[in-house]
């Protein structure tokens, strides 16, 4: 059945939103009949699962430690403090109603500007390796 117009073939989707595809019998999944289980009702005790296997524990895996974090280098982590501490303390001052001196508000833009500059001006070139597309295993 092909619809006339867009708008027929909308309403059609609408109409039978979530209604299901029929199946023909011979290709559907066969499936047993689920075994029945017993349902116990609840005694008001909760017992904890059975842990006294030990096999759990064995096949967990456990991550080594991880590796202590890199030093920053004391120039880049000056350019990285004027980058993010400038804008902090210039946003603190306006909220709370501090007037700063203006020699101070130069300061701290020319910080967080000239630690950006510092820090493209620190970025590495080109790829540290050409043959490496970053995949690790």
């Amino acid at each position: 059945m092909q619809p006339d117009s867009e708008d027929d073939a909308w309403r059609s989707i609408v109409e039978h939103y979530g209604d299901r595809f029929p199946i023909d019998p011979d290709e559907s999944p066969r499936t047993e009949p689920a075994a029945e289980r017993s349902v116990e009702p609840p005694s008001g005790e909760v017992e904890p699962p059975d842990v006294a296997s030990g096999d759990e524990d064995e096949e967990r895996f456990v991550p080594p430690p991880p590796p202590p974090l890199p030093r920053v280098a004391p120039d880049r982590l000056v350019a990285w403090l004027g980058i993010f501490g400038a804008p902090v303390v210039l946003l603190t001052a306006v909220l709370v109603g501090v007037h700063l001196p203006g020699w101070l508000g130069y300061l701290l833009v020319a910080g967080f500007v000239g630690g950006f500059v510092y820090l493209v001006t620190r970025m590495p070139r080109g790829p540290r390796d050409p043959a490496d597309d970053g995949a690790r295993l």
